[in-house]
């Protein structure tokens, strides 16, 4: 796994670093960087496939292995990296989810300490164990945390889709293995890639699930225990400390379906032995797991459980209150019409037909349930007033029954072979067949991801500009706005809070922010509820002296600078509320400072473009 994440890695900088040599145009305006993917998605793949020919070969095994890491992970960095070479900006830009996420990077680039992104003296409610990766990263390269985001996003997934290769080939037949990974991969690029912190646990998800039955389930032909499988079951442990660190939802959905995977261990051997005692040994390894995964968790969740244990209130989280249309619904990919569609309904079968004698389609077939019950299960609790977000597991739904369709499609095939007495025509029309679904879905993973990619070239970046190279938005006047700040208040940026509904110059300035984006990203200890009710109440205060001294006497750190939009009777702040169940759940609002709340000598006030910069002296 090192050596195929060190790979992985090198491959990853080097394409990007290749591109960025590149005057390219935009791809929202120009097919050119289209065709350049289409070509080096082809190479890729064509590396991807003498890998596996060599391996059946039994040829240069060592420079098999090595070509399959650098062809996966080159195949990552081109079909991310050349759709967006022209601009400094990953998938979605600094829009809506991707504006916390930006934020959060930019937070632990400054520092190593796991910090809230936004908020003042608060552990981080998020986990934060890829944006601290990256923030490290990031901060010895010397680039900021904007910059270091798309890079940072690609490298991850090619190093994630590695080492899910690395695993695949320890648990199942290494040609076989090599093609799983890359299908699983493609279809995470297509489906998850836009939330990479997400999408690199997706792509472990598979092995990991038949890594924990190979752990949990360890019977002789007799139905009766034997030793061993310990490997297995601390691999297990700490897969599911590392979604822990990373993406919470994914670690509980995958940790539901190791739990059913052991209950499971559990029935079959006590139906075999006729005893209750026989549950004991695979319900012994679930709580090793759990042990392991727990401490491993603990390196990012100790510090706000501490702060919960001293008696902090964890009353305005409201991260569970989204249910879009999708969320009420059963994700049921195997009936699309597409490629996908096809590959997941061949899955489907395949997982049905193997159910008593494949523990790969076990393992896989639980999870598939376990997302399926899970989703109910949330679309239940909407009841309760809440949700479990089962919307976001359709990309591991997905790449689970993608995974399983192409081990259907290899047995199928097989079959098809052997009926006709080994036919090289057959075997070859199978191949032909294979390969050109898979041209065809991978040459079509930037479509798929067209708006995204839009996104990417239409958002301002952190110099000011846009990609696309029109005039840029209100984003350009940042440096301008840093530039005051630093002068007007003379402390680090990560000890200078500011209050501002602009809060994406949070994502390319290290500040602390007073109030954050909306309720679903904020801190639960954050009180934001009663931080917007705050700011209101200062909105309708009379004079200067009356706002220093509700400043001076906030429960909450309160800010030294405010960044203002220009309105027709004052200063305004937008600001947000939660409207749950209401779709979409945000309901937005202006509040109006008075001029003459600022007009004192204890307040500095600039006016930058559509931007006024009110500093306390």
């Amino acid at each position: 796994m090192l050596l195929g994440a060190i790979v992985a890695s090198v491959v990853a900088a080097v394409g990007l670093f290749a591109f960025s040599r590149v005057q390219w145009p935009a791809f929202n305006s120009s097919n050119v960087l289209q065709a350049v993917t289409t070509v080096g998605q082809v190479v890729a793949i064509a590396g991807i496939a003498l890998a596996v020919l060599l391996v059946r070969m039994h040829r240069a095994g060592r420079f098999a292995t090595l070509l399959s890491w650098a062809s996966l992970s080159g195949f990552v960095t081109i079909t991310l990296g050349l759709p967006l070479a022209a601009t400094k900006l990953y998938l979605h830009g600094i829009s809506v989810d991707q504006e916390f996420r930006t934020e959060y990077l930019t937070r632990l680039t400054d520092s190593a300490a796991l910090r809230d992104m936004t908020y003042a003296d608060l552990p981080p409610y998020y986990p934060g164990g890829w944006f601290w990766v990256g923030g490290r990263v990031a901060n010895l390269l010397g680039i900021d945390g904007w910059e270091a985001f798309k890079p940072y996003a690609i490298g991850s997934l090619a190093v994630a889709a590695v080492v899910a290769l690395v695993l695949w080939t320890n648990l199942i037949r290494h040609d076989l293995a090599i093609l799983v990974s890359l299908a699983s991969t493609a279809l995470i690029l297509a489906y998850g890639s836009p939330e990479p912190y997400s999408a690199v646990i997706a792509l472990l998800v598979g092995p990991s699930l038949v890594l924990a039955w190979g752990g949990l389930h360890r019977v002789s032909d007799r139905g009766e225990g034997v030793r061993g499988g310990w490997g297995a079951v601390i691999g297990t442990g700490l897969f599911l400390g590392l979604a822990a660190t990373f993406y919470s939802l994914y670690l509980g959905v995958a940790a539901f379906a190791v739990t059913l995977l052991a209950l499971l261990a559990a029935t079959l051997r006590i139906r075999a032995q006729k005893s209750w005692r026989a549950a004991i040994d695979p319900l012994v390894r679930l709580v090793v797991i759990a042990a392991v995964s727990g401490a491993l968790a603990l390196t990012v969740w100790l510090p706000y459980l501490l702060k919960v244990a001293q008696g902090s209130p964890a009353t305005s989280g409201t991260a569970l209150h989204y249910l879009p249309e999708s969320g009420a619904q059963l994700p049921l990919p195997m009936i699309e019409f597409s490629l996908t569609g096809a590959l997941c309904l061949l899955g489907t079968l395949w997982l049905v037909a193997r159910a008593s004698s494949s523990r790969r389609a076990q393992a896989l077939g639980v999870g598939v349930v376990a997302i399926y019950v899970w989703s109910l299960t949330s679309m239940a609790f909407t009841v309760l007033g809440s949700t479990l977000l089962s919307f976001r597991l359709e990309p591991v739904l997905i790449v689970l029954l993608g995974t399983a369709g192409v081990f259907g499609f290899v047995e199928f095939a097989g079959w098809l072979v052997l009926a006709t007495s080994d036919s090289p025509r057959v075997k070859g029309a199978a191949i032909v067949v294979g390969v050109l679904a898979g041209l065809a879905f991978t040459q079509n993973i930037p479509q798929l991801l067209g708006s995204d990619i839009t996104v990417a070239y239409t958002d301002t970046d952190g110099d000011g500009n846009r990609a696309d190279m029109r005039p840029p938005g209100a984003a350009a006047y940042y440096g301008e706005l840093d530039e005051i700040i630093s002068t007007q208040i003379p402390r680090d940026r990560d000890d200078t809070v500011i209050l501002t509904a602009d809060t994406s110059f949070l994502s390319f300035y290290p500040y602390l922010g007073f109030q954050a984006l909306t309720s679903h990203y904020a801190n639960p200890l954050a009180d934001f509820a009663e931080r917007a009710q705050t700011i209101e109440d200062w909105s309708e205060l009379q004079t200067p002296d009356q706002l220093v001294a509700a400043l001076d006497e906030s429960p909450w750190r309160a800010p030294d600078a405010f960044i203002f939009r220009q309105g027709p009777d004052g200063y305004t702040l937008r600001l947000a509320e939660d409207v749950y169940p209401n779709d979409p759940n945000v309901r937005r609002y202006t509040v109006t400072f008075s001029k003459d709340l600022f007009d004192d000598p204890q307040f500095a006030v600039s006016e930058v473009g559509p931007f006024v910069i009110v500093s306390r002296i």
